[in-house]
């Protein structure tokens, strides 16, 4: 919100939630029913083409937002070097309210204006009259109107919510209040009616002007250069008649320069240009890509995932991951999404992060969890993870760290198989963050417990928390003959064995799981028993009576900068400890690879780095007695 709300700052469809799309319900339904019913001569196009036109409005938006934060995560022609927060996000998350009010707008100005029904499909002179209306009267009245907005009083009620945003993304340009929207949408309109009154209206040329508008927006408003310098040396007039992205971000971070709409020519008129526009657009453009220290190695999970990536909708990317009901309609795009993971190739840039003096990135290979289960697939999975861990090594990232499923066992014996490839003669470490799961799970653990049940599948963090535990004296029981066997053999190892019990009683009030545990399995637990993740992917949450833990996580410190999304179904600012420990590995300088089926870092060290670093364990919800 501005710092001092004014008069109609809120949006008065705010109360309705998401229910605010249903307002163009009826308007839609009319139009689509007069377009299907009626004769060729008394159908109106344009009002049948409106809600088209508003969802096409809505895709222009999104992939501009996708294409800008990565860009932005590659860092290359970055303008301002900062990110953004939840707090960004959270107040963004409005963005189409702005085409919402439109399409009310448009709906009430087809019904009331006649010379806006039955419009042609084209008209030159509509055209050109639409231009040069913007150039010569709209840029200059929103060059003035956005000068006052400037004035402290409307600056405080109004502008001050827009420019919350330093660092701007491409749906920052449409951040603004109800009223100051009202204000644009009636200057904008200048054009629209002036054509519509003269007679030489269109609908390609109110739709045409309404995606430039958005077109030049949403450009304007990205954190990274991406106008050519050859374009201004073919035409250097184009100068004063388009702007460019540090331009306009000179206005976000000075603030009393660079005020105009999208031709600069009115700043240099009037003297608001600011001086540094020329040697920031160079800088920009000679920024090179950058180069992390770490990179944590993820995948996708589920086909409903790619909207949750940042790279996807942001609003679903800030918020743990859940399948939402409205995303079942874009099933088109998703199963596309889910063939074009057969067929595409390497690893892309999800996101970047800074924390003291490191440089973060995360890359996703584009897999879903069912490829990584199909036998006849981990060959090529294999060569997309070593392919991106040799493209670490090229960049001089010092310690690569593996989620999810590209640390299988399965697939590639926890990391060692890519060591064996190259002789050991990998310069990036790689890290399998198995030493600080093991930790997490066991300050998870309540004190005071003197029997664990282990149930799923068992790897070598359940070995290793296994093998604690029984130090600690706490007895540990396990409901599978096989499962016994394997436990017990280590345990023999390490001289714990008696502490090791075979039992299918089910009694027991902590639950150490991994993957597979069913929903059998949780039936058989008592009341208020808590379920303790060692695995990187969360249980089926089948039991009300029961508690959850995450998957091993920890919080992340606050000056771990540029965190806007949620990593998969954990909380915000929280991480998974397979992606901290990699941070751990860079920040200690440890130099050595910890990855392999049997291999555990030194716990209590990389669990004392942690903390020491900012790293805090997340609260354990304890069963009830």
């Amino acid at each position: 919100m501005a710092t001092k709300p004014g008069f109609l700052t809120a949006w008065p469809w705010s109360p309705l939630g998401n229910f605010k799309y249903l307002i163009l319900a009826p308007w839609a339904a009319q139009g689509t029913w007069q377009f299907l019913t009626k004769a060729d001569g008394e159908r109106d196009l344009g009002l049948f083409l409106v809600f088209p036109f508003l969802l096409l409005r809505v895709l222009h938006n999104l992939v501009w937002i996708s294409f800008s934060r990565y860009r932005t995560a590659k860092g290359n022609n970055l303008i301002v070097d900062r990110g953004i927060e939840f707090d960004q996000v959270d107040r963004e998350s409005n963005w189409d309210d702005q085409i919402l009010l439109n399409g009310v707008l448009f709906y009430v100005g087809l019904k009331t204006i006649p010379s806006a029904q039955h419009l042609p499909f084209w008209r030159t002179d509509g055209v050109i009259i639409t231009l040069l209306l913007h150039t010569f009267v709209v840029e200059f009245l929103y060059y003035w109107l956005h000068r006052a907005l400037h004035h402290h009083f409307l600056y405080s009620r109004y502008h001050s919510h827009h420019h919350s945003s330093i660092v701007t993304e491409p749906i920052t340009s449409v951040i603004h209040p109800f009223a100051e929207h009202l204000s644009y949408f009636f200057l904008f309109a200048i054009p629209q009616l002036s054509t519509l009154v003269t007679g030489t209206g269109s609908v390609m040329a109110i739709a045409g002007y309404v995606s430039y508008i958005d077109l030049m927006n949403n450009m304007g408003h990205c954190n990274f250069e991406l106008v050519p310098r050859w374009l201004f040396a073919l035409f250097p007039p184009l100068k004063y008649l388009m702007y460019t992205p540090s331009f306009h971000s000179l206005h976000h971070t000075q603030f009393r320069t660079n005020y105009s709409l999208f031709m600069p020519v009115y700043d240099y008129i009037y003297g608001t240009a600011d001086v540094s526009s020329d040697k920031l657009y160079e800088q920009s453009l000679e920024k090179e890509e950058d180069f992390p220290d770490v990179v944590h190695l993820t995948h996708l999970t589920t086909p409903e995932s790619i909207y949750h990536l940042r790279l996807g909708l942001s609003s679903q990317a800030s918020q743990p991951y859940s399948t939402s009901p409205y995303l079942w309609f874009m099933w088109p795009l998703t199963m596309g999404s889910v063939l074009l993971t057969w067929f595409c190739g390497p690893s892309f840039v999800l996101e970047k992060n800074t924390f003291k003096k490191l440089r973060l990135q995360s890359w996703v290979v584009p897999r879903f969890n069912v490829q990584y289960l199909m036998e006849w697939r981990r060959g090529a999975i294999n060569g997309i993870i070593e392919e991106a861990i040799l493209a670490a090594e090229r960049k001089g990232v010092k310690v690569l760290s593996l989620g999810l499923h590209n640390q299988g066992e399965e697939l590639n014996r926890n990391g060692e198989l890519y060591l064996e490839r190259h002789d050991h003669k990998l310069k990036v470490k790689l890290v399998d963050g198995s030493s600080l799961a093991v930790a997490v799970v066991l300050q998870t653990v309540p004190k005071g417990t003197t029997q664990v049940l282990i149930r799923g599948k068992i790897n070598k963090v359940a070995l290793a928390v296994a093998s604690s535990l029984c130090e600690q004296g706490i007895q540990v029981a396990v409901a599978s003959s096989s499962d016994y066997k394997k436990l017990k053999r280590r345990l023999c190892e390490e001289h714990y064995a008696s502490n090791c019990i075979l039992s299918k009683a089910f009694s027991q009030k902590v639950w150490l799981v991994g993957d597979g545990l069913t929903e059998e399995d949780q039936s058989k637990a008592r009341d208020g028993t808590l379920f303790i993740p060692f695995s990187q992917f969360p249980p089926k949450h089948m039991r009300k009576d029961c508690v959850y833990h995450t998957t091993p996580a920890m919080m992340v410190p606050s000056s771990l900068k540029n965190v806007d999304s949620c990593e998969n179904w954990l909380p915000r600012r929280v991480m998974s400890v397979w992606r901290v420990a990699g941070i751990v590995h860079a920040l200690e300088g440890w130099g050595v690879n910890e990855c392999g089926n049997t291999t555990v870092f030194n716990v209590h060290k990389t669990w004392e780095a942690a903390l020491l670093h900012g790293f805090r364990p997340l609260p354990v919800a304890l069963p009830t007695t």
